[in-house]
């Protein structure tokens, strides 16, 4: 089917910029991501992941992995579940 229609979103430039790289590493373009996103709330009849509002203790643990703060290193996954006790 021949791409006819044209989507047109204002974002910051920094977040265009940013999100623009990760998706060059995933060697897909803009374009690609927005029909692959618009695809799956077809497919789902809603959004691909949930959105909710982070409670404190998940903002604590977002700021602190930014910050490198509290994190735990592991040489691998089986250090990785013997730390988590699993």
């Amino acid at each position: 089917m021949a791409k006819t229609a044209m989507v047109t979103a204002l974002v910051e430039p920094s977040l265009k910029a940013d999100a623009e790289k990760v998706l060059n590493r995933l060697g897909i373009s803009t374009t690609e991501a927005i029909s692959m996103f618009l695809s799956q709330v077809r497919l789902r009849k809603g959004l691909p992941f949930e959105v909710a509002i982070p409670n404190k203790t998940t903002l604590r643990a977002m700021q602190d992995a930014e910050d490198g703060r509290n994190l735990t290193e592991c040489r691998d996954a089986a250090d990785m579940f013997r730390k988590l006790g699993i």
